[in-house]
């Protein structure tokens, strides 16, 4: 595993896919991993202020929305079925949303 990949995950509401957000070092030895939640739903809506659109380029089956608000910490074992990688524009996007979402962006 590493930074950026999506993969597929419960995280108690059913299976979803997720992005991985750690760091690389932790992604790759860590047993408990950071992720973000995505959508299992077509984006039909423009994104809230909190999220950025995938789509089948990042591993999604359609456009779907990246939650950038909350980050979760699950074990490695729970995460299974790589689906793709997030490109670097939206790593960037990503990145902009979860500081946004937090506040963080305001130090």
């Amino acid at each position: 595993m590493t930074s950026w990949e999506v993969w597929e995950c419960d995280l108690g509401h059913g299976v979803h896919p997720v992005v991985i957000v750690s760091h690389p070092a932790r992604a790759a030895n860590k047993d408990i991993i950071e992720l973000l939640d995505c959508s299992t739903q077509r984006a039909a809506r423009a994104p809230l202020p909190n999220e950025i659109i995938l789509d089948t380029a990042d591993g999604m089956n359609w456009p779907t929305f990246c939650k950038c608000d909350l980050i979760y910490s699950v074990h490695r074992a729970d995460i299974r079925n790589r689906r793709g990688m997030v490109g670097i524009e939206r790593q960037r996007a990503i990145v902009s949303t979860i500081l946004r979402s937090h506040a963080w962006s305001n130090f």
